[in-house]
């Protein structure tokens, strides 16, 4: 009996699967600097504060 192994198919598949992941978080870090860049909660102005300077936004 011999066994063969693709390779080519699951390289694929993963690399695509990494691809997405790192998309997804992007998009998903993204969010969560916009949406505390943007709430009036005093809260998250303080926790958010410094990140809001560096990326620009007002909050004065």
């Amino acid at each position: 009996m011999t066994k063969t192994i693709a390779t080519t198919a699951p390289t694929q598949t993963k690399t695509s699967s990494n691809v997405l992941s790192v998309l997804a978080a992007g998009i998903l870090g993204l969010g969560i600097i916009t949406v505390a860049g943007h709430v009036q909660a005093a809260t998250l102005h303080d926790a958010a504060h410094d990140v809001r300077h560096t990326t620009g936004f007002p909050c004065h």
